[in-house]
């Protein structure tokens, strides 16, 4: 066997050969278009564990209160449901997910076309990039931009039914 190039061994380090079906499995679950998304929410998720060791630990406390006001962990508490943190956890609170558990869209792949032609607006903000993080004090205002159709299209739905 021959001794691999540079340019190749550089390229070897950037893929994972271990963890590459759950990697496929999370890109095609979340509607993620970018790896890159995919590897910041890793990285995100290693920023978070590597907070846990004692020095750190001892100068973290506004940790839990950052992952609770990000949706990540349910209670404000202890250092514990931090270990529990995953890339998912992320891929849970981008816009597009949201919107399917607000019911504002029926299917992943929709609210991701929402989000990219610019129908959907977080508090006074027009959000046209489906990896928009929202908090949890920020779920309650996401809604439709005044001017969009599917906003008048749904009020049209709902004076019919009414």
């Amino acid at each position: 066997v021959r001794k691999l190039k540079f340019h190749e061994q550089k390229l070897l380090k950037q893929v994972d050969f271990l963890n590459w079906e759950h990697e496929l499995r999370v890109l095609r679950r979340y509607r993620l278009q970018r790896r890159e998304d995919y590897t910041r929410c890793n990285q995100l998720n290693r920023a978070v564990r590597d907070l846990r060791d004692p020095f750190r630990m001892r100068t973290s406390a506004a940790l839990p209160d950052k992952l609770c006001a990000l949706g990540l962990v349910p209670t404000r508490g202890s250092l514990e449901p931090c270990d529990f943190v995953r890339a998912s956890s992320f891929c849970r609170r981008r816009l597009p997910t949201l919107l399917l558990k607000l019911r504002m869209a029926q299917h992943l792949q929709a609210a991701v076309a929402f989000v990219e032609q610019g129908h959907i607006r977080v508090g006074p903000d027009v959000v046209t990039d489906p990896a928009f993080l929202v908090t949890r004090s920020m779920e309650d205002f996401v809604t439709w931009i005044d001017s969009s159709k599917i906003k008048r299209h749904v009020l049209k739905y709902n004076e019919d039914e009414a």
